[in-house]
């Protein structure tokens, strides 16, 4: 009897095993219907039922991605692929879901990763040659990608330099601006010309009221400093004439001068006849 039990409960785990098994069949290949239709939201659906049943089913995985990658999610859908290949035994499994997979990252223009998913489909499957093509197509696209980045740095600096060149300048600017500034001795030159003649004219005021206070005999004189005292006279020397006898002789000289002109003048005039009118 233990016997016939046990057999009977195995009967029926594996009739049970069987049913569920056919169940994710129908689910993925009604998903797999909706695909082709383009039906992807539908598909979708019916994947995720399988998946729901066993969730590490490789086929529901893989197909699942496909829906994915058809609605344009391509991080879901790579993350599908690589579900796919880590629960796959065979490699023709593993290979399909890293080629696509690839595929995805391309979409996305993330070439440094596209080349290794295809590079790891080829370890798979050498012979694949489509999957050869996108890894050299990967390869060359990542170098371009690298080239156009180290250009654009280049450009960056170049930019960045050139702004600061024409900050440089423009400060340099501003200083000689500054200096010129600093060197102009007024902005308006009527006004710089006006306050000069201020000047003038107020230094000839000050001279013109020292001039007066000399002339002006009301005003009491200053007192004088020692060194304005009049010195007294050298002593004469014997023999030698002195100022005021210098003095009459030259008042001599001079009267006796006088008289001889008189008389000449007198003479010129007895001979000259006297006008009574101008001659005009």
């Amino acid at each position: 009897m233990k016997k016939i039990f046990t057999l009977a409960v195995f009967n029926l785990g594996l009739l049970s095993l069987l049913a569920q098994t056919e169940k994710e069949t129908n689910l993925i290949a009604d998903g797999n219907e909706l695909h082709q239709e383009e039906a992807y939201s539908q598909a979708e659906g019916e994947y995720r039922k399988a998946l729901s049943l066993n969730s590490i089913n490789p086929k529901a995985q893989h197909n699942l991605g496909n829906t994915l990658y058809r609605s344009k999610d391509y991080d879901q859908a790579n993350q599908r692929y690589f579900e796919t290949q880590k629960n796959s035994l065979k490699k023709e499994d593993k290979h399909l879901a890293f080629h696509n997979m690839g595929n995805g990252f391309m979409q996305q223009k993330d070439y440094e990763k596209a080349v290794e998913a295809y590079k790891n489909a080829l370890r798979n499957n050498p012979t694949d040659e489509e999957t050869r093509y996108n890894y050299a197509l990967a390869k060359e696209l990542l170098e371009k990608q690298k080239q156009e980045e180290e250009k654009q740095d280049q450009d960056q600096d170049q930019d960045q330099q050139d702004q600061q060149d024409q900050k440089d300048d423009q400060e340099n600017k501003e200083d000689d601006s500054e200096g010129d500034k600093k060197e102009k001795p007024s902005d308006d030159g009527e006004e710089g010309d006006e306050k000069e003649d201020k000047k003038d004219q107020e230094e000839k005021d000050e001279k013109g009221e020292d001039d007066k206070k000399k002339d002006d005999p009301k005003k009491p004189k200053e007192d004088k400093k020692e060194g304005d005292q009049k010195q007294p006279p050298p002593p004469r020397k014997p023999g030698q004439i002195s100022p005021e006898q210098v003095k009459s002789l030259l008042e001599a000289m001079n009267q006796q001068e006088k008289n001889v002109q008189d008389k000449v003048n007198a003479e010129k005039v007895q001979g000259v006849p006297v006008k009574t009118k101008k001659d005009w």
